[in-house]
């Protein structure tokens, strides 16, 4: 248990690192779209924001799928 909460820990901190380097990075984007949700449209977002939101939340739910193989 000690290990899951260690892990948990580690994949917070760089997400929230890299979270953090994109909002730097972005701060001269002019490339502008909207995202069009199921019922609404977003407001128009930088491309590099859109892009990197979603790398960021692909690795925090990659980080929940915890595969152990030692107990095989």
């Amino acid at each position: 248990m000690r290990l899951f909460i260690r892990k948990l820990f580690y994949s917070a901190i760089f997400n929230s690192c890299l979270f953090a380097i994109l909002f730097i990075g972005i701060q001269n984007s002019s490339n502008k779209s909207k995202v069009n949700l199921l019922f609404e449209e977003t407001i128009e977002l930088p491309i590099s924001f859109i892009v990197g939101t979603s790398f960021i939340a692909g690795s925090i739910i990659g980080s929940f799928l915890v595969l152990d193989m030692n107990n095989e």
